[in-house]
């Protein structure tokens, strides 16, 4: 249980730098609100239309959100495609590609 708050705080820390490397590159808090959220809501709908389960389990392992999410899990941990942990650090490449993108258009762009 302790695993699964802590991952919680950790996967909306990690969204929220996420959307902080998203704002630096486009620069418009509304564009950046569209991307984070598409990508967080849309892309798991858009998994569940493909149609072969060798495809459908990858997209859902990079997928950030629900990868991140598998860290609240407490039952049934064999049956998810990504362990909580591992499923934690996908969000964490996420952000770390936003915030690596932001920090590099900011430096060529602003200073």
């Amino acid at each position: 249980m302790l695993r699964a708050a802590a991952g919680s705080v950790l996967y909306l820390t990690l969204i929220a730098l996420f959307g902080l490397g998203v704002a630096t590159v486009v620069r418009d808090s509304a564009t950046a609100v569209g991307v984070v959220l598409g990508l967080l809501y849309l892309f798991p709908a858009l998994i569940l239309m493909v149609a072969d389960a060798g495809r459908q389990r990858l997209l859902w392992q990079i997928s950030p959100m629900n990868a991140g999410l598998a860290v609240q899990a407490t039952t049934d941990l064999a049956t998810l495609p990504l362990g909580p942990w591992t499923g934690l650090s996908v969000p964490a490449a996420w952000a770390a590609a936003a915030l690596l993108g932001g920090g590099l258009s900011f430096w060529m762009r602003d200073v």
